[in-house]
């Protein structure tokens, strides 16, 4: 069941064409994908990665109540989780030779979650799902327009969104648990 054509293409082909181009880094005649569209959908993901962030942060500061400490450090962890998630990103950005965009003045237009505050633990923890849920389905598309064309994009989003799916169900778990206590404390 052997094919006729090797695995690999042959050594000495490998290494001429590696030396064409050297100045593409990264991107070599076998990539398939679209760069400028890859580091475009990945700066949306950049851009969605530091405003959940953002806003993961002010939650971790604005929290209060009886359970807000415990609330509070799941909220820092994960802003320092996306702050990792935006890292990765911009660093599969500059791989294609694109630049990461970090401006503010974009961040709202691109990210795909928005920045909301909120006023309550609850509220809080319903806004991060909310954006958590909007990152699994931006970035489960965006695994998918990957597939076999840019693998090392399609990983990096692939990790990113197994951490957004870890964090949704972390949120819904906060939201079960604060539920459950409130209601117990309406009862006494």
């Amino acid at each position: 069941m052997f094919m006729d054509k090797p695995f690999l293409t042959d050594i000495k082909t490998l290494r001429e064409r590696a030396r064409q181009h050297i100045e593409n880094g990264a991107i070599t005649p076998v990539y398939q994908g679209d760069v400028q569209t890859a580091v475009r959908i990945l700066n949306e993901a950049l851009a969605t990665e530091i405003v959940c962030t953002l806003r993961y942060k002010n939650h971790y500061y604005m929290a209060s109540g009886i359970h807000a400490q415990s609330v509070a450090q799941e909220f820092l962890e994960h802003a320092n989780e996306e702050q990792m998630h935006a890292d990765q990103i911009a660093e599969r950005i500059t791989q294609l030779n694109g630049k990461p965009d970090f401006s503010p003045q974009g961040l709202a237009t691109k990210s795909h979650s928005e920045y909301i505050e909120a006023d309550s633990l609850i509220d809080m923890i319903k806004e991060d799902l909310v954006a958590e849920r909007i990152a699994i389905e931006s970035y489960t598309e965006m695994v998918r327009y990957f597939g076999e064309k840019d693998p090392t994009s399609r990983r990096v989003m692939e990790e990113v969104l197994a951490k957004e799916e870890e964090h949704a169900q972390d949120l819904v778990t906060l939201l079960e648990t604060l539920d459950q206590g409130l209601f117990k404390e309406k009862a006494a």
